[in-house]
């Protein structure tokens, strides 16, 4: 509160006490002036310092009021005096407050305004002096105007990167819940399709199994509602309520179970050491995705999964037996997993293997790198 009261009063109080103390000795060795400092030049540099606290707000109006009082002061025949600290304070303010193409013009009206005033009261040829005078305008107005701009300039880079930098993060952040859903509804759609077609086939034959499929999608499709709430709860902006926890390795167990009940055979060796949560939400989502992939493009029968520390990296793999396992490239499935691996510092790789099937690896660094000085 004090700081910004301060920014409103200090061009006012330096042109105040500038004025109100300089102004009865202003004169001393100079001529061409013709009356002496009185109660109506002291009202002028009053007027001046109180249009200045308009320059944050209206500085149209500061330009104006300034410009006004200086001329006033300098038609009346009064000596040139610290009232002409107002020109500068007002040229710079205004070039601050406008555009490059509203405030040049405006400076150079308050300029000639004044030049002209002063050239009026010396006379033509200058001398003494008044042959510094328009020197003195041009650095009062030309000086101030310049680092007025300058300032403009800098603040109008800085809010047009600060800008770049929000919708980036806006952009990243619309990126991530994207990625969630596409995993957490496109997978849980892969799981309650096999397990939907698992109870039609056995439905007649086989009651019980039916029914562990039907369980199946329940907890699934609920699952999947769950974090598609919670990611649109965020895309509507309501942040202030409780979130899902992270996924992680730790329901891979689970995500596992729901493969597999769906007839595919998946031998696992997941590693189950402390992960960067980073880390540990970029696995098991790959891992997921992966999966998914194997259900709904592989045609396979067998799938491996080996998630295991490899020197200072994580390193997943899901390799399958299917027949067709190229589709899976298609769409943004791979995509989603190299962004994912990539968000956390690594690398991953998909593509058919040399014997039949496909294979994913995902390699995810479990130490941030550490910066060098150049």
């Amino acid at each position: 509160m004090v700081s910004r009261a301060w920014r409103v009063v200090w061009p006012a109080l330096l042109i105040a006490g500038a004025g109100l103390a300089g102004t009865g000795d202003a004169g001393e060795g100079e001529f061409g002036w013709t009356r002496s400092p009185d109660l109506t030049a002291y009202l002028l540099v009053v007027a001046a310092a109180a249009a200045a606290l308009a320059l944050r707000r209206l500085p149209a109006v500061t330009l104006a009021g300034c410009g006004a009082a200086v001329v006033a002061y300098l038609a009346a025949g009064y000596p040139v005096g610290p009232i002409l600290v107002a020109v500068p304070v007002a040229a710079a303010g205004v070039a601050v407050a406008w555009p490059a193409g509203r405030s040049v013009p405006a400076n150079v009206a308050l300029g000639l305004a004044v030049y002209v005033a002063g050239g009026l009261r010396f006379g033509l040829p200058y001398s003494g002096v008044a042959g510094t005078w328009p020197l003195l305008v041009l650095l009062a107005v030309a000086l101030p105007a310049a680092i007025g701009v300058n300032v403009r300039t800098r603040r109008d880079a800085l809010a047009d990167v600060h800008e770049a930098n929000v919708l980036r993060v806006v952009a990243d952040e619309r990126t991530r819940m994207a990625h969630e859903l596409h995993d957490a509804v496109g997978h849980g759609l892969a799981v309650i399709a096999m397990q939907a077609g698992v109870a039609l086939h056995v439905l007649d034959r086989d009651p019980g199994k039916a029914r562990e499929s039907l369980e199946a999608i329940r907890a699934t499709s609920r699952d999947a509602l769950d974090g598609m709430r919670a990611e649109l709860g965020l895309l509507r902006g309501e942040g202030d309520g409780p979130r899902r926890p992270a996924a992680g390795l730790a329901e891979a167990p689970v995500l596992l179970q729901r493969i597999r009940s769906g007839g595919l055979a998946v031998a696992a060796d997941i590693w189950a050491g402390e992960l960067p949560q980073e880390v540990d939400v970029a696995a098991y989502r790959i891992l997921q995705e992966a999966l998914t992939n194997v259900l709904r493009h592989a045609d396979a029968g067998n799938a491996r999964v080996r998630v295991a520390r490899d020197g200072d990296d994580l390193l997943v793999e899901v390799h399958d037996d299917g027949r067709a396992a190229g589709a899976a490239t298609g769409g943004s499935g791979i995509t989603g997993m190299r962004t994912r691996a990539a968000r956390a510092g690594g690398t991953l790789e998909a593509g058919p293997r040399p014997g039949g099937g496909f294979a994913v690896t995902a390699r995810l660094p479990l130490e941030p790198p550490v910066e060098r000085a150049p």
